[in-house]
């Protein structure tokens, strides 16, 4: 027999063997004809088989490029199908273009004339490639290039993933949803008890932070550094939600930890001091897993710590990647929103003190807050970055302590060292009001003035250039000889003074060291200084006076223009003293009493 019958002869078996295939298993015949792409086959098919070939291929590409998570049951409803890695002998990869990549058994490419394109595809973010980098190009992530074999494109998105994916997690609306009009959706809701209320004085401080209480189906993401107090503060907050003081009665709350086992969540609650019954406790990465035990409890928050160790299956990449990250973010957003129940995430920060991830994940979630506080102080600050239901203005000050995060109801005691009266260590101590967002804190700024000094400025906490400025002013403006003096400014417990508010109680503190004249107690300086000497006024002058009033502070240094706005303010026996510059200052303050 001649080679080209023997060849056709060859075709037209493994043709009746490909038709026999079973109609579900369509992949088979494509794994052959796209896959593999050997050139003689598809010749030698065109050339004696152009029909049968034709409509075979055609069949075999519309049935692989039906998504593979659902598949049609006699009931023609579409049940959400996973197949294990370990069964399989291939596996798909999304890559960041859309494409799917197969990969049989370890990857390797194989040799011969069949072979098939290969692609490195980042297990992180899905940046694909051509040729392997030490580095993704994308994510900078290392050694995280994988090599894949690529196959026919199959254009996809993420909300396919996870529409395919979370179909059977989330409940089923009998009544397809309309627009609604917008007199209509707050008929029959009481706004005073719309928001989950947290009681006591840790909750309220909590309550603060979110805009006044908890919104129901909303997403928070607490960030900050490691061994901070997230794990803490989340863990109280989920005690008192479930104890439901305020909300008629309890109600089971869940507690997901990625990071620790039951156990020792549960000896930390134990020192804590929390035992509520309806607190539940449980350990797991998978999210999937994590939303089918919600469906067993009426829950009324979860918490999940955190959302860098868990993933997502059927998303490409590990826990903590880009894509995971967000497509797990996405699928908790959805169960907030669909269950109303509210969703608590931890996210870890990176070295520059940003949550880690993709930037995205901060505008997916409702609420962002970042914890704050240093090594050497046991002082926490809760500050809100985003709102969608409250004021980003507020902040929350805490105190760790052995039972868990305590309510400080004064945060300036914080700020201010013990005084004594009449003593020669005052000299050189002065203090004003900051506002943080919208609480006022009383700080107290440190100067010392030595003369002949080899160090001609050095300051903490003060912006250097402000900082040269006020003591030039003095120099020009209030004739202090300065210029031999070394000037070493101080903030008190490390706090940065920002604003130019602080500016007074600067010229003031360096004033008083350099005329080693200690400044009475309970007095205050508010206000601006300018280049002329000039003390100007600074915002919201009303809730800084009010904050040196309710402290009990005997003097306030003010500038003369902000006067008339305070005139409808309850003072009580503080007294009000208001300058044009700064020499009318230095002859109230520092004349012999």
């Amino acid at each position: 027999m001649q080679v080209p019958n023997m060849q056709a002869l060859r075709a037209l078996r493994f043709q009746k063997h490909l038709l026999n295939l079973p109609p579900t298993n369509p992949l088979s015949s494509l794994r052959f004809t796209v896959i593999c792409s050997s050139r003689q086959f598809h010749f030698t098919r065109r050339k004696h088989f152009p029909e049968e070939s034709t409509a075979l291929t055609e069949d075999a590409v519309q049935g692989w490029a039906a998504p593979s998570a659902a598949r049609e049951n006699p009931s023609g409803e579409n049940v959400p199908q996973r197949e294990s890695k370990s069964s399989a002998n291939y596996s798909n990869v999304l890559g960041s273009k859309g494409r799917v990549y197969e990969v049989t058994g370890n990857g390797n490419k194989k040799k011969g004339k069949g072979k098939s394109k290969t692609v490195w595809v980042c297990s992180d973010c899905g940046y694909d490639d051509g040729q392997w980098w030490g580095i993704c190009k994308q994510c900078n992530g290392v050694n995280t290039m994988k090599r894949f074999s690529e196959g026919v494109e199959h254009f996809t998105s993420g909300f396919e993933v996870l529409e395919n994916v979370t179909r059977s997690w989330l409940p089923h609306q009998s009544v397809r949803a309309m627009p609604t009009k917008l007199t209509d959706v707050n008929k029959g809701i009481n706004q005073s008890n719309w928001r989950i209320p947290l009681s006591g004085l840790f909750g309220a401080e909590v309550g603060r932070v979110l805009g006044g209480g908890l919104v129901p189906g909303c997403l928070v993401l607490i960030g900050g550094d490691p061994g901070v107090g997230k794990s803490t503060l989340l863990l109280q907050i989920a005690a008192i939600v479930a104890e439901g003081c305020d909300m008629g009665g309890p109600a089971p709350v869940l507690y997901v930890s990625g990071e620790e086992s039951i156990e020792q969540i549960g000896n930390r609650a134990d020192r804590m001091r929390i035992g509520t019954d309806e607190l539940f406790l449980y350990a797991s990465t998978d999210v999937e897993d994590i939303l089918e035990k919600t469906q067993t409890l009426s829950l009324r928050a979860l918490v999940i710590d955190s959302i860098q160790t868990v993933y997502l299956r059927g998303v490409t990449g590990s826990a903590g990647g880009l894509s995971q990250v967000k497509e797990c973010t996405e699928v908790l957003l959805r169960f907030a929103k669909k269950t109303n129940i509210p969703v608590f995430l931890i996210g870890h920060v990176t070295k520059s003190g940003e949550i880690a991830g993709p930037r995205v994940l901060e505008h997916i979630v409702d609420v962002v807050l970042y914890m704050e506080g240093e090594k050497c102080s046991s002082h926490r600050l809760l500050r809100s970055v985003k709102n969608r239901f409250g004021s980003t203005d507020e902040l929350g000050v805490f105190e760790m302590s052995q039972s868990g995060l305590q309510a400080v109801s004064n945060p300036s005691e914080m700020f201010l060292s013990e005084q004594q009266s009449d003593s020669e260590f005052l000299a050189g101590l002065a203090v004003t009001v900051i506002m943080d967002g919208s609480r006022a804190f009383l700080i107290e700024i440190q100067a010392l003035c030595v003369a002949g000094s080899s160090v001609s400025r050095q300051v903490n906490g003060v912006q250097a250039g402000r900082a040269e400025m006020i003591i030039s002013v003095l120099i020009k403006q209030a004739g202090l000889k300065l210029q031999e003096n070394g000037v070493f400014l101080n903030v008190v417990s490390g706090v940065s003074l920002s604003e130019t508010a602080g500016d007074l109680a600067v010229a003031a503190a360096i004033c008083s060291s350099f005329l080693e004249f200690p400044l009475p107690v309970g007095i205050a300086f508010i206000g601006e200084i300018g280049l002329g000497g000039e003390i100007r006024t600074v915002p919201r002058m009303d809730k800084r006076i009010n904050t040196v009033v309710k402290l009990g502070y005997k003097k306030c240094i003010i500038p003369k223009s902000a006067e008339t706005s305070l005139s409808a303010l309850d003072l009580g026996d503080t007294e009000i003293v208001a300058c044009r510059n700064l020499k009318e200052m230095i002859n109230i303050v520092f004349r012999k009493r």
